[in-house]
């Protein structure tokens, strides 16, 4: 494991939310080597001393009840301001840490990634066994994507690149394989013969405030369906891996992205939604609209498919949005309807198919939807009902975040919760089609009042069941 880490991006929102609080919590926990330490690199000057009055201010509240932890963390922690557009500057400011293997977590836009990799490469700070992480988006298309991987390729090989999406961190999402491959019961159905439709639904209540020009660059689109939305698919989708180890499940998830069906600019206009949200009331509280330049969305939903023997015909529906009416993260799986229907009540036609919803987020569940007896000597015939097989764990297990689980995974050198090149490539291109047709359609980015469920064009999308999530 290694004990040395180059966090770049020190200051910026990520690391203050999510990276520092997670070394925090795993240095507490005794899940870091005892002579770890972090060279913080960031573009504001200062001292070290000044940057460690910085930090501490900022995790007060995380370090309330054993400051003393929070200043032995402190303690491992040195500051190096660098311009990182610069890539000798980088080799000169960072030169005197070589001779150790590390890792460098790269917690900065894309446009950055090449010559700050470039600087760490001069500065002998990607010798194997060093390693290297990068934060998504990898690129903003497939033309960028390919030249920043090359670009990395050319400094250090695959196996030591670790491409983050930490929705891959989140105990849920591995659960998803455990349903899968762990069952009988639903690898013996999981295939077109026998369910209608998949939905995946990322909704949330939060607005793009502070991410305003990150948003107008890339839009709902490219930040949310490119990497965790289609990771979620391709989990769900793919084929049984030979193991449990990276580039079995890599190498799977790949050949779903790839039987992705382009869209065509004929299918953008039904398939397709883009909105933007506008002013309105979320969680009680008044909130401002989106406003940008260009027409870029908050809001999409998608309808595609995936070529291949397992889903052929089968509608897989993507819809993710911000400043939605609830937050929330699930997958539906809709089943097909029963062959041959016996009982009157319900009719044919009116009875609930089976349906499996595993909510990720904010609440782990499990629900299989099942039509049952309500017997009654009134009745002739048998009158079924809708029932709900309630699998969740209760209480919930106190769960990590996601990146404290990638960040000890970085360390030990384990790829299988991280992503390849060529899934970053696959990914791109079905984007790229989508953009290209949205383009060649003058696809319009339609307005939303925040608080809802998106345009009123696509309610088609939301079937009731993840349109008003129950409990909220």
């Amino acid at each position: 494991m290694h004990d040395l880490l180059f966090l770049f991006g020190a200051t910026g929102n990520l690391a203050q939310r999510y990276l520092f609080p997670s070394l925090l919590h795993l240095w507490r926990d005794r899940l870091l080597p005892g002579g770890f330490r972090t060279v913080a690199v960031g573009h504001q000057p200062m001292e070290t001393g000044q940057f460690r009055d910085w930090l501490r201010e900022r995790l007060a509240q995380e370090s309330a009840d054993d400051p003393a932890l929070l200043e032995a963390l402190l303690q491992r922690i040195d500051y190096a301001a660098v311009d990182l557009r610069d890539a000798g500057a980088v080799a000169a400011a960072l030169a005197r840490f070589a001779g150790k293997p590390g890792v460098s977590y790269l917690a900065i836009p894309p446009d950055l990634f090449v010559s700050a990799t470039q600087g760490l490469s001069a500065a002998g700070l990607l010798e194997a066994p060093s390693r290297l992480v990068l934060e998504k988006p990898i690129g903003h298309d497939l033309a960028s994507a390919q030249t920043i991987n090359a670009a990395l390729r050319a400094c250090l090989d695959e196996a030591r690149i670790f491409r983050i999406d930490h929705y891959l961190g989140k105990a849920p999402v591995q659960n998803l394989l455990a349903l899968r491959f762990g069952n009988t019961l639903l690898e013996a159905v999981w295939e077109h013969r026998w369910i209608e439709s998949v939905d995946i639904l990322v909704a949330e209540t939060a607005g793009v405030e502070g991410r305003e020009a990150y948003y107008g660059r890339y839009g709902a689109l490219r930040d949310m369906v490119q990497n965790h939305m289609l990771q979620l698919l391709a989990l769900i989708a793919m084929e049984p891996p030979s193991a449990l180890e990276a580039d079995s499940i890599r190498d799977e998830k790949r050949k779903v992205l790839r039987a992705l069906r382009p869209m065509s600019t004929t299918a953008a206009v039904a398939d397709t939604v883009r909105g933007r949200y506008g002013p309105g009331v979320v969680d009680g509280e008044a909130v401002p609209g989106f406003r940008y330049d260009t027409p870029v969305e908050t809001f999409v939903a998608v309808q595609t498919w995936i070529d291949n023997w397992r889903w052929a015909g089968v509608p897989f529906r993507l819809v993710t949005g911000k400043r939605l009416a609830a937050r929330t993260t699930e997958v539906l799986v809709s089943f097909k309807p029963v062959a041959h229907w016996l009982f009157d009540r319900p009719a044919r036609g009116r009875e609930r198919p089976n349906r499996l919803r595993m909510r990720l987020q904010p609440n782990e569940t499990i629900e299989l939807g099942l039509m049952g007896s309500l017997a009654a000597p009134e009745w002739g015939a048998l009158e079924l009902r809708p029932m709900s097989l309630d699998l969740s764990m209760s209480p919930a297990p106190q769960r990590r975040i996601a990146y404290e689980r990638l960040l000890v995974d970085a360390l030990r050198g384990n790829q299988t919760l991280f992503v390849r090149d060529d899934e970053v490539e696959a990914a791109w291109r079905w984007i790229d089609s989508i953009e290209r047709a949205w383009s060649l359609t003058a696809a319009p980015v339609l307005d939303y009042p925040a608080g809802s469920w998106g345009p009123a064009d696509a309610a088609r999308f939301l079937p009731a069941t993840l349109a008003r999530p129950r409990g909220l």
